[in-house]
């Protein structure tokens, strides 16, 4: 039996196709039975995520398993296999081992570190386990995967360095404001980007939380959504004097939050730092607000600057996770290596055992006057005798199975003992 991993990913297929083969769990699970019921795989998990479909699976031909499950998975979703097939890759045993670790640790994501994938593939395992098609090889790999991955987080800062605008704005108000608990924050206008950095503020402690728009019906709803409160654009002024945080995020052509404004908010707030997140373009906040003391502005621009800085900070953290799980690709190896020949050393071991208690029980029937001191003497010589002899089989054992070679030795191990038979 081999250890496989095959499919396709953003790495070599568009997303048009990729959301094409996109399975929803209720036909996951009709798939999988279906897979199974074929014997093509005796273990089986698939992984489909907006970003890559890949199945996992033990089988006696992976190539025949591989086509199966995946023309299974086109007939399920109306597409060409013809069309799939040549994008698919393989993994093979080691290679499929290093694969999985690196798809759990967010080393294969698009955007490395990201810690969605790691969820999604225990849904995968949960929902293959849920429709009994993960046996004892699977387990084992999974089982490791996922402990490779937190190790890989909490090892490294691959996952620490914010890689969206939005995350990239709440890094920066937590410097600016060593900590975001109690900071007010206003939103101003409605796009999407803006409700995101409000929403990641609100997860980081900020509130309470306002909502200026153009649109007052439009502001309401946003302020439900965030559990906040609208205010009169027309009172944006008033609003700027009693919160810590602005996102502006408005279709404006002009900027909304002017020099003249911002000005006569700070002199009465008493050196209290008012910090703005524009992501709006054109900006809805004139540049020279930044030259006022206490007042931080920020841009799309800048934030982007953040975030490319940032991803090169990931990216430098990810040779340190690759290391770290090329490691744990091959310890787990080793592992597996050695519980590959355990049961043939325990055979033999019992083999060698059952010989040397009949020799010695004859021995000492020969010897009936024969004192403790003698026969402990005699069960002591002869299970070191046994102990000699197996050392060199056990060795070769062990030595070819981790250099991937054990199945040449397993079968003439047993046959010159004689393991298996009475």
């Amino acid at each position: 039996m081999t250890l496989f991993v095959a499919g396709l990913s953003h790495k070599n297929a568009p997303v048009e196709l990729r959301e094409q083969l996109a399975v929803e769990e209720d036909k996951l699970r009709e798939l999988l039975s279906d897979v199974s019921a074929t014997g093509a795989v005796r273990e089986t998990l698939i992984l489909s995520t907006c970003n890559r479909v890949e199945v996992y699976g033990v089988a006696e031909a992976p190539g025949e398993a591989r086509a199966v499950v995946f023309r299974h998975l086109c007939r399920y979703r109306g597409v060409a296999y013809g069309s799939v097939e040549p994008l698919l890759y393989t993994h093979l045993d080691g290679d499929a081992v290093h694969h999985a670790f690196r798809v759990a640790a967010s080393l294969d994501s698009m955007m490395i570190g990201e810690p969605q994938i790691l969820g999604q593939v225990k849904d995968a395992f949960g929902l293959a386990q849920a429709c009994a098609t993960v046996g004892p090889a699977l387990h084992t790999l999974f089982t490791a995967a996922f402990a490779v991955a937190k190790k890989v987080r909490t090892e490294t800062e691959i996952a620490r360095h914010a890689v969206s605008v939005s995350f990239a704005a709440v890094e920066l108000a937590r410097k600016i404001f060593a900590g975001l608990g109690g900071k007010a924050v206003l939103l101003v206008g409605a796009g999407k980007m803006g409700e995101l950095a409000a929403r990641h503020l609100v997860e980081h402690g900020a509130f309470p939380v306002y909502v200026a728009n153009r649109t007052w019906p439009r502001a309401q709803e946003m302020a439900r959504a965030l559990s906040g409160a609208a205010v009169p654009f027309a009172e944006l002024e008033t609003a700027l004097a009693g919160v810590d945080i602005v996102i502006t995020s408005t279709g404006a052509t002009e900027p909304i939050v002017t020099l003249a404004m911002v000005q006569r908010v700070m002199h009465g707030r008493r050196a209290r730092p008012l910090f703005f997140i524009d992501i709006a373009v054109p900006r809805d906040v004139e540049g020279s607000v930044n030259t006022l003391a206490d007042v931080y502005c920020y841009n799309v621009d800048d934030l982007k600057q953040v975030v490319e800085a940032n991803i090169r900070e990931r990216l430098r953290e990810a040779q340190r996770g690759e290391a770290l799980v090329m490691r744990e690709v091959a310890k787990f190896l080793t592992r597996q290596s050695d519980v590959e020949v355990i049961p043939t050393i325990v055979s033999l071991r019992e083999r060698l055992e059952e010989i040397r208690v009949g020799e010695v029980r004859k021995a000492l029937a020969r010897l009936p006057g024969a004192t403790a001191e003698t026969r402990e003497a005699i069960e002591a010589l002869s299970a070191a005798i046994v102990n000699k002899i197996l050392h060199a089989p056990i060795t070769k054992l062990r030595e070819s199975s981790r250099a991937g070679s054990s199945r040449s030795w397993l079968p003439l191990i047993h046959e010159l003992f004689g393991l298996g038979r009475k």
